[in-house]
């Protein structure tokens, strides 16, 4: 589950991206980073939201900006209209491209504000997710300088939303060598967390002694490396009891568990409830097959 770097490139003609990804199947689990914000509404359209350790439900309407180089994706459950696609209206921009207008416009002061939180993520407000739904939908279908006013009424909009809140832990800088060996280490985490790891092999990995991963790791992600690798297995169990019909020692092992007793633990101590429970919550109108687990 290595986040994949994406590289976003504007179109001919505009300093920004944007893309209306229609899916009619479903919206796949795709972990992945790049170095622009992101600001993605979703419609017609239920199931979880992964952006850096914050994972969460997420339904028609959801709106959320993200900031650079945070590990993201999103995992359909169901449509709303099974006549019609699941949609994700995504808008792209870079720090560079910012930088001129919160740095040199005091009315765009709240905005500045608003990217500095966006760093871990950000969810708004239905009430400010509806009022800017339309203004969303509208510079989709604008050209030029149209649309890129649109994006500015937005983001100014969405600056004064009071109930935005914070989705992922907030990470603190790092000298360039430090994130470099944070990013090595987490790169392989995320390849091979449901495997061996040891605190001895991520040492190596960072050229680090176990207690300077330690400190490093911690620094970075305010968590350990045990409590960060249980959120991307117990994560990854929530998709596959909501999306498969797999039994679930199945997917206890398929997650990096051999005990199911300690799986069962560990996703009621971050879930607070058991898998099976999970599982129940998402049960209607499934058409795969049932198991008894």
């Amino acid at each position: 589950m290595k986040p994949l770097l994406e590289k976003v490139a504007p179109p001919d003609g505009a300093s920004w991206s944007w893309l209306d990804r229609q899916l009619h199947d479903a919206i796949p689990f795709q972990w992945h980073h790049h170095a622009e914000f992101e600001l993605t509404l979703t419609l017609n359209s239920a199931g979880q939201r992964f952006i850096g350790d914050h994972i969460g439900d997420y339904g028609d309407g959801d709106l959320v900006l993200i900031g650079p180089n945070l590990p993201h994706t999103w995992a359909s459950r169901e449509k709303l209209d099974e006549t019609r696609p699941h949609r994700a209206l995504v808008m792209w921009f870079s720090a560079q491209w910012a930088a001129p207008l919160v740095e040199g416009m005091i009315e765009m002061r709240a905005v500045g504000d608003m990217l500095a939180r966006a760093k871990a993520g950000l969810q708004f407000s239905p009430a400010a997710a509806k009022k800017a739904r339309p203004v969303i939908e509208g510079l989709f279908r604008s050209r030029g300088e149209d649309r890129l006013v649109g994006l500015l009424i937005v983001l100014t909009l969405l600056a004064r939303d009071r109930g935005a809140v914070p989705l992922s832990t907030p990470t603190t800088p790092e000298e360039s060598s430090d994130r470099d060996r944070i990013d090595r280490v987490l790169d392989h985490i995320h390849t091979h967390y449901a495997g061996g790891l040891s605190i001895g092999g991520l040492a190596d990995i960072a050229a680090l002694s176990p207690s300077g991963l330690h400190r490093l790791f911690r620094r970075h992600t305010q968590q350990t490396v045990s409590a960060y690798v249980m959120r991307l297995r117990i994560g990854e169990a929530c998709v596959l009891l909501s999306d498969t019909a797999l039994p679930i020692a199945n997917i206890a092992a398929d997650v990096g568990y051999g005990a199911l007793a300690n799986f069962n633990r560990q996703f009621r101590a971050l879930k607070g409830m058991t898998p099976r429970e999970w599982r129940q919550q998402f049960s209607g109108g499934r058409r795969w097959p049932r198991h008894p687990n």
